[in-house]
């Protein structure tokens, strides 16, 4: 299947590259719908990759690129559940979007974030799980999460220090604040920066250059420079149960839910 539309993303196969399109209100955030259709994605991606070299992430959302997890999702569902309940579904979760990630991030083609604006927490992530990121100028990254009294859940630590420096890892992670594109290109996050509204094109641009080469010699470069950190993936999940429990989380989480701000994620 070459082309599939659903209610939270669509994809489309053409001259060898697959464009995956994020489109929920308000900005993109990954609850279980979403999940379910990336996985939708993952299950299609053997047969897609067959006609294609690259894979371009973008969002139609003018918010931007993913605000992340959807946290009013994550609380409403835990406070259904049994307390003892509560960190098993977490878990399994977790584990699902990890599988999401793992397959985006060691699939044999080169995969390209085309953000902007909010690329914040789990959609900062998603992100990172692609080999290089463009980034509109106003494209803004940051982990929230400790806000909330959690660590970033989606296999994000774990990427960001296999490609970053420990300080840049350590000021996003223990901040929260955000970096815009500009620093995100002098650190080695982003690898261009876009004018705005053009990452899509830039992307597409890149994805063109990169069709112009052997496809096996690509994968073999990609697999030599970007391996997957599994053991410390699979720590990062053991350490979000165990912060989950915690009443500051889900009084962290309350105050985010009944924010009646538009976009209660930006800092």
């Amino acid at each position: 299947m070459n082309s599939f539309r659903g209610q939270t993303l669509s994809w489309t196969l053409a001259n060898g590259v697959i464009e995956l399109l994020l489109d929920r209100s308000p900005c993109n955030e990954i609850g279980s719908a979403t999940l379910a259709e990336l996985e939708q994605f993952i299950s299609a991606l053997p047969s897609l990759q067959k006609e294609a070299h690259s894979l371009i992430i973008s969002s139609a959302r003018k918010e931007g690129f993913c605000a992340g997890a959807d946290l009013r999702e994550l609380y409403h569902r835990s406070q259904e559940l049994p307390a003892p309940q509560r960190i098993g579904a977490v878990r399994d979760f977790l584990q699902r979007i990890h599988a999401v990630m793992n397959a985006l991030d060691g699939a044999p083609l080169t995969t390209i974030a085309a953000v902007h604006g909010v690329t914040f927490g789990g959609g900062f992530e998603l992100a990172l799980a692609c080999d290089l990121i463009v980034a509109d100028k106003m494209a803004r990254f940051c982990f929230p999460e400790l806000r909330l009294g959690l660590i970033p859940g989606f296999g994000g630590i774990p990427r960001l220090k296999r490609d970053l420096g420990n300080a840049v890892v350590r000021d996003l992670l223990l901040t929260g604040r955000s970096i815009n594109a500009a620093k995100g290109q002098a650190v080695g996050l982003v690898s261009q920066v876009a004018a705005e509204g053009d990452a899509l094109r830039v992307a597409r641009a890149t994805a063109a250059q990169i069709g112009k080469f052997d496809r096996h010699t690509a994968v073999a470069a990609k697999q030599f420079i970007k391996p997957i950190p599994h053991q410390e993936l699979r720590r990062e999940i053991e350490i979000f149960c165990e912060l989950f429990t915690r009443p500051a989380v889900e009084a962290g989480l309350r105050k985010f839910v009944e924010s009646t701000e538009p976009m209660p994620y930006l800092p």
